[in-house]
């Protein structure tokens, strides 16, 4: 390593990084206090307060559906966001189909391994410029959206539902020809789990069980890859 790139790093690792931590850290926790400014000015301004039992039922009622995305979301989204797009993703929100496909093309653009320093600070920029991007748009969707879906067909209006299921499908084969092997593993173990919970076989366990899928996909994925990289079963570009 030349010196250059030995300053470079340590100016990564003691500099760049604490201080994304420190304000990473202080601008999530505001906008988790911001969150609930709304439901604190019904409170105690308006008075309105349905009670604390049916705000403990609500909690679990939606942590049963969507808790299991609190653990899964930040631990396998980190390996591509690094540390700085995460606070920016995880603040400003629509991490898996806005955020992450921005980093994945800003890191297969400039020809970036993820998980290094020179793939965080890529997606970093990719993460940032999607925030630009999409506060322009819904800019202008929240303007305009209503009167153009108005003159769209109804055949194009419900075509858009598939604008999700098709993000995501390109970020699996995106990924998939970059790691075939690894690719194979998430693609049968997702499809198992999803066939054994649409055949019943996971109503046993409490709430949606659609947690257990998305657990066994991504930490087995994860398990698995990382046994057959010991075992030297990928190639070195995968590794």
């Amino acid at each position: 390593m030349d010196n250059n790139m030995e300053k470079t790093t340590t100016m990564y690792n003691e500099e760049y990084i604490p201080y994304i931590i420190k304000w990473g850290r202080a601008t999530n926790l505001l906008g988790v206090l911001l969150a609930f400014v709304p439901a604190l000015i019904c409170t105690f301004v308006f008075d309105l307060h349905p009670g604390i039992g049916a705000i403990t039922a609500g909690f679990i009622m939606q942590a049963s559906v969507s808790g299991v995305f609190w653990f899964v979301e930040p631990i396998s989204y980190f390996p591509v966001l690094g540390v700085p797009a995460t606070y920016m993703s995880f603040l400003s929100g629509n991490i898996g189909n806005l955020r992450l496909p921005a980093s994945v093309a800003a890191l297969e653009a400039s020809d970036i391994e993820p998980g290094t320093e020179k793939g965080a600070v890529i997606a970093t920029i990719g993460v940032a410029i999607s925030i630009i991007v999409n506060i322009a748009m819904l800019t202008i969707g929240a303007i305009l959206g209503a009167s153009v879906l108005g003159m769209m067909p109804a055949g194009v209006v419900a075509a858009l539902n598939n604008i999700l299921p098709a993000l995501f499908g390109a970020m699996l084969a995106q990924q998939f020809v970059a790691n075939p092997k690894i690719g194979t593993v998430a693609v049968i173990l997702a499809g198992t789990m999803i066939a054994l919970n649409k055949a019943g076989a996971l109503s046993f366990l409490p709430g949606y069980p659609v947690y257990l899928v998305i657990i066994v996909s991504v930490f087995g994925s994860i398990l698995i890859g990382r046994k057959m990289h010991e075992m030297g079963l990928l190639d070195k570009k995968t590794e």
